[in-house]
């Protein structure tokens, strides 16, 4: 399998998880307000400090980004391009956000593409300081409670990574068991997920929100990415047993390379691993 070597050495627990409670709910972010502002209002109205979501349009400007980048150093295996600050409204095709606290603040990361009002078809990641939503849209979101995705350094990647703690719980009304991940580096992303339901006793799950990279990536309709640094957004996402009984992650992805290059589709399992991270929260359907 792919991998590319880090900066750090590996850490022994390949899986950052809490497991804790959730719920799916949607709502429209606010015209006129940061992205990260917006997001923030619509999980505290539903009681949630933090979650994950996902959009399938929207309107944003203005708007600040960046797409993955070779590293100028050793000191990252993959890194940054400058910022980008599109004129005009961007629309959104679809993207995906974790929304939690970096430095004791609101905080995202958030991935997707776009087409920019001059008509460039691009994505990346998405500043939330520099990220303003232009007209009222809707998301589809879940909610976490007991878990929070908080940035801390990570010494194998070098970056200051969200990854989810324990938190306390609060007076959210939530539906569902869920567990929030972060999924380490040079590690099939299929895979570990199967193995991990395997390992909690998990026979079906719905992945919400998924924001990370792989190396590269191969999708089951043929489609193969070549250049090893990603941003990428899940879809659609689940866990459940195959035509064989065993369990099978379906996971429908779109992301963006370093060289501009853009895919979509469902990637093959046991060949696409990890880049520097993903994060994912499991919602359990008992």
């Amino acid at each position: 399998m792919r991998s590319i070597k880090q900066p750090g050495a590996p850490v022994t627990e390949r899986i950052q998880w809490v497991e804790a409670k959730g719920r799916a709910f949607s709502f429209t972010l606010q015209a006129g307000l940061p992205l990260l502002e917006a997001a923030r209002r619509g999980f505290a109205a539903e009681g949630f400090a933090g979650g994950v979501l996902n959009f399938t349009h929207g309107a944003l400007g203005p708007f600040g980004y960046v797409m993955p980048a070779l590293s100028k150093t050793d000191e990252n295996a993959a890194f940054y391009s400058e910022t980008f600050r599109p004129g005009g409204v961007t629309r959104v095709k679809l993207g995906s956000m974790t929304l939690g606290l970096r430095d004791g603040a609101p905080f995202f990361h958030c991935h997707g593409l776009w087409t920019e009002a001059d008509g460039r078809a691009s994505g990346g990641h998405m500043l939330p300081d520099e990220t303003i939503v232009a007209e009222p849209f809707a998301v589809e979101a879940f909610g976490v409670d007991g878990a929070m995705f908080t940035a801390e350094p990570d010494p194998e990647t070098n970056f200051k990574l969200f990854g989810p703690v324990a938190s306390a719980a609060t007076r959210a009304r939530t539906t569902s068991r869920a567990f929030a991940l972060r999924l380490r580096p040079n590690q099939d992303f299929a895979g570990c997920l199967e193995d991990f339901c395997r390992a909690h006793g998990i026979a079906r799950a719905k992945i919400h929100g998924g924001v990370g990279s792989t190396i590269g990536a191969r999708f089951t309709h043929g489609g193969v990415t070549e250049p090893f640094a990603t941003e990428l957004a899940i879809t659609a996402g689940t866990i459940t047993p195959g035509s064989s009984g065993t369990l099978e992650a379906a996971l429908d992805v779109a992301l963006i390379d370093y060289t501009g290059g853009i895919a979509e589709g469902r990637l093959v399992r046991g060949d696409n691993p990890v880049l520097m991270t993903m994060e994912v929260v499991l919602e359990i359907l008992e």
